[in-house]
């Protein structure tokens, strides 16, 4: 989950197990400047691939009545089959449906969580496909680069091979992130169906998306898709690794929505582990983070953890 850095606004909030068995993290924060927070309600807790059933119960029994303000779920969408953490995030169609649930499910849980005063942010894939072929979990039949009633091999960057240089802006934004299919988001009818999808996620009651890769978007590309949304405003985080002389930097997404700090969780983990408390005493934005009113943070979360 996510929050913001500002010395100001408030002390460092504990990070709170949610309960046993929680695969995702719980951190404290508020929710960025692009969606009005649940009244004083702003921690997330993110149920890292927890079916949609078992998140709206969460929701009822113990995120709503214990002041959760936001819950955070994995990707919806189709996806490739296999229990591993990381498919999802091969997305194979914007069908919703995968071992979480389906399209049903999903919107009982958004619903369930709405009346338990809790929002949901969806997690949304949306800068590449696979890097496999076979029969996606809601029964697509696919091959890497050909998704049928989907995007074809003409929807894909021109560069079809891994990202290998970091310090490279070109390279990082149109190479393949790990062997995916990576989209060219810079074509009309990309966006158009990337928007397409999020806007089937908010009809459905969405109230904000974390946009998985997102520094392997350009910013362009995510502002157009943006604007394309039933609700351009509508909450939106996004995956911003920072890497020390990188080409790419997160604090250009500041101009999109709430960029990722994750220097926080690090940052913090060392202090705790090795340091003194002391120095924490001007943590955020005198640590030369992004400016804390316009960024997401968080402890812990699926790829820190693995």
């Amino acid at each position: 989950m996510t929050g913001r850095t500002t010395k100001s606004r408030r002390p460092f909030a504990t990070a709170l197990a949610l309960m046993a068995g929680v695969a995702g993290s719980v951190v404290a924060g508020a929710p960025g400047a692009q969606a009005a927070p649940p009244g004083g309600k702003d921690v997330t807790a993110v149920l890292f691939e927890w079916n949609f059933a078992s998140v709206a119960k969460a929701c009822t029994d113990r995120l709503g009545p214990d002041g959760y303000g936001y819950v955070q779920v994995s990707p919806p969408q189709e996806r490739i089959q296999g229990d591993a953490w990381w498919a999802a995030y091969q997305p194979v169609s914007y069908r919703i449906g995968s071992r979480l649930g389906d399209r049903a499910a999903f919107k009982n849980m958004v619903d369930t969580c709405h009346s338990a005063g809790v929002k949901v942010v969806t997690d949304a894939v949306i800068n590449h496909m696979t890097n496999a072929s076979g029969t996606g979990s809601a029964g697509s039949v696919f091959t890497k680069y050909d998704y049928p009633g989907t995007y074809s091999s003409a929807d894909m960057d021109d560069c079809k091979s891994a990202i290998s240089n970091y310090q490279d802006r070109w390279n990082v934004q149109h190479c393949e992130l790990g062997g995916l299919a990576d989209l060219d988001t810079g074509e009309d009818y990309v966006r158009g169906r990337i928007a397409t999808y999020l806007n089937d996620l908010l009809s459905l009651g969405v109230d904000g998306f974390r946009i998985d890769a997102a520094k392997h978007i350009p910013v362009d590309d995510l502002k157009n898709i943006k604007s394309r949304l039933s609700s351009p405003g509508v909450y939106w985080k996004q995956e911003t690794l920072y890497g020390a002389g990188e080409a790419v930097s997160p604090s250009e997404y500041i101009a999109t929505g709430d960029p990722q700090e994750f220097r926080y969780g690090w940052d913090l983990k060392r202090v705790f582990n090795n340091e003194k408390l002391a120095y924490l005493k001007n943590f955020g934005e005198g640590w030369g983070y992004m400016p804390g009113g316009t960024t997401s943070v968080f402890v812990a979360n699926h790829d820190t953890e693995r």
